[in-house]
């Protein structure tokens, strides 16, 4: 079968990706690699190829970024004439340099101004470089920001606009550098698209699409909502390979901070570069309200750039995402040395142009070995959909019924197994609970609720009230017998500020529970809401194009598929997520009514004796 797994994997790196290149004119060409570009690649940028309108292959030479140490370049430095709500200095480079990152020193902390940059090459027209930015060291805080970054391009002049509407005139720096531009860009910040997850109260959980795997991240950039303070810790995890099973691994992890107004942040997180497609990221709230993210931007490792000549300057196209490709071998490798220094005019890129449908082949990921599906206590039809890579979430019922997961099964009509990898997500499973009428008495009301499934592992109650002050106790107990899981004290006392939820560990109990809220001499508190937080679980598979099903509640040892040799595969693009239909639970399969009449008839059979028994000592 791993025959088959490996074909079907390869096939997925061959599907290679087009897009248009815009020389700007006949001659050299100069063209950034960007994020859609390292998302393309299979095979780090080994598999571009170049071609022109008619498919003849373009040499090129990508040129690493220059290892020289950055070069700064002192200004002389001279104020501007100050107004009542703006000051600010003039910077002279002397003569023209291509710049793109200014830095000042010598300004006394702690510091805070907002600016504007401008820039020019003969101080007649001016360029706005940067309509909006921030300056700050405040050593109280740990923020601390001296740099700006502004569009690449060549000015001898340019101009600092302090903002003194909100405070002092800046005292001038003692000194101002520029940046001098090397042979590789700073490149752009590229944006990410994320979607918000389920989560717990007080945390707040997202994931991030990558264009593909092994994207050289070197942070992630956040952009949050508001201007008031902000401090929270956040982390960046992805699914990693653990034994048999995937499990969430660390990338990187940072503190987030912004001081009230907004105009001093951190809210970059360094991570290492992930080896899949998707990235998780977790922001500790605390008792604040969910953390309001409208942006997440990747900051790229520096990479380097690509050089080649453009016969007539018509329009080129890039080729990449062919797996196979070894890295090609032109003659014009042996002007590499001077490339760095050679002048050329800057291409661009054309549109992104979408991702072609994988092939059939790599659709299907082989299956296993034959299981007749009667032995099995539950068998569930899987929701039908598009055939790829997939990810089918685990309900309360799988659950409760297979505790250790090791039985389950993925079948298809002729018994066939189709091989998966269970992965452990750090995400909860919320299910909502239908909250009944309490009853009070001795200043203790009691609610009885019924959980979904009987058997279900460790979990957490979350309850939340629209009250807003108050203090109370509440124990969870089992209902029959009684006997007490939790304990939890909640109380809040701000009557502006909506209360936390109260969030309760819970072992593993029965389905029916007490839930006892003291409520001393007040009226009982509403209880707005409930739900349980269990652990979350996925199978990662391949889905085939036919129907098929989940089957569990049969005593098995775990499956040992040889997909697990290549998991890291199953990551390279985004898996279409499954839910299981909800409803009731499942009826057992055929076997489970046998066990019933079975154990009943016994049990007739052994009331009969006993009367009879009964008789017959009666008689004597």
């Amino acid at each position: 079968m791993i025959r088959l797994v490996v074909a079907g994997l390869l096939c997925l790196g061959l599907a290679a990706q087009n897009r248009a290149i815009r020389p700007a004119d006949p001659g050299p060409q100069r063209l950034d690699v960007d994020l859609a570009l390292l998302g393309a690649t299979r095979n780090a940028l080994a598999d571009l190829r170049i071609r022109d309108g008619a498919g003849r292959e373009v040499p090129y030479v990508l040129v690493p970024p220059d290892p020289r140490a950055a070069v700064w370049v002192p200004a002389r430095l001279l104020p501007l004439p100050a107004t009542k709500t703006t000051s600010g200095l003039e910077l002279d480079l002397g003569a023209p340099l291509s710049t793109s990152r200014l830095r000042l020193e010598g300004l006394r902390p702690p510091f805070l101004k907002r600016f504007r940059l401008e820039g020019s090459g003969d101080r007649q027209r001016w360029t706005e470089l940067v309509s909006a930015g921030s300056l700050f060291d405040l050593p109280g805080e740990g923020l601390r920001l001296l740099e700006v970054d502004f569009p690449a391009g060549d000015y001898r002049y340019l101009r600092i606009v302090w903002d003194d509407r909100a405070s002092a005139p800046a005292p001038a720096p003692r000194a101002a550098f520029l940046l001098k531009a090397a042979s590789a860009p700073v490149l752009p910040m590229a944006e990410l698209p994320f979607l918000r997850r389920p989560s717990e109260p007080g945390v707040s959980r997202f994931t991030l699409r990558l264009p593909g795997p092994r994207v050289p991240l070197r942070a992630l950039v956040l952009t949050v909502a508001g201007d008031g303070p902000l401090l929270r810790e956040a982390q960046v995890t992805e699914p990693r390979l653990s034994a048999s099973s995937l499990a969430p691994r660390s990338l990187g992890a940072a503190r987030l901070r912004r001081v009230p107004g907004g105009a001093a942040f951190d809210l970059r997180i360094p991570v290492e570069v992930p080896e899949g497609s998707e990235i998780d990221l977790r922001v500790q709230d605390g008792d604040n309200p969910g953390l309001e993210l409208t942006g997440v931007r990747a900051e790229l490792e520096p990479q380097p750039w690509i050089y080649f000549e453009a016969r007539d300057g018509g329009p080129l196209t890039a080729t990449c995402g062919d797996a196979r490709l070894r890295a090609p071998s032109y003659d014009l490798e042996a002007r590499r040395d001077q490339l760095s220094r050679a002048p050329a005019a800057r291409a661009s890129w054309g549109p992104e142009a979408a991702a072609p449908p994988a092939p059939a082949a790599a659709l299907d990921g082989g299956v296993g070995a034959s299981l007749d599906a009667a032995g099995f206590r539950f068998r569930r039809q899987v929701p039908a959909g598009a055939p790829g890579l997939s990810a089918l979430a685990l309900d309360a019922h799988v659950l409760a019924t297979s505790p250790r997961l090791q039985d389950l099964r993925l079948l298809d009509a002729g018994g066939r197994q189709i091989p998966y990898l269970l992965e452990s997500r750090d995400e909860p499973l919320s299910l909502p609970l239908a909250w009944p009428a309490g009853t009070t008495r001795d200043r203790v009301t009691t609610y009885r609720i019924r959980l979904p499934q009987a058997g279900l592992p460790a979990s957490r109650l979350v309850l939340e009230t629209g009250a807003r002050v108050f203090r109370r106790r509440v124990r969870v107990l089992d209902a029959d017998p009684a006997q007490v899981r939790a304990v939890a004290e909640w109380s809040h006392a701000d009557p502006g500020a909506p209360a936390q939820a109260l969030v309760i560990p819970l072992p593993g109990a029965g389905p029916d529970l007490a839930v006892e809220v003291e409520e001393g001499d007040n009226q009982p508190l509403p209880i707005a809401s409930a739900r349980l937080l269990l652990p979350s679980w996925r199978l990662r598979f391949f889905r085939p194009g036919d129907a098929f099903q989940l089957c569990y509640g049969r005593d098995l040892e775990a499956p040992d598929y040889d997909m697990a040799l290549l998991a890291g595969r199953l990551r390279e693009a985004p898996a279409q997520e499954i839910v299981l239909a909800a409803g009731t639970e499942p009826a057992p399969a055929a076997g489970a009514p046998l066990k019933a009449v079975f154990w009943g008839a016994l049990v007739i059979a052994v009331a009969g004796l006993l009367y009879m028994l009964a008789r017959v000592l009666g008689k004597d």
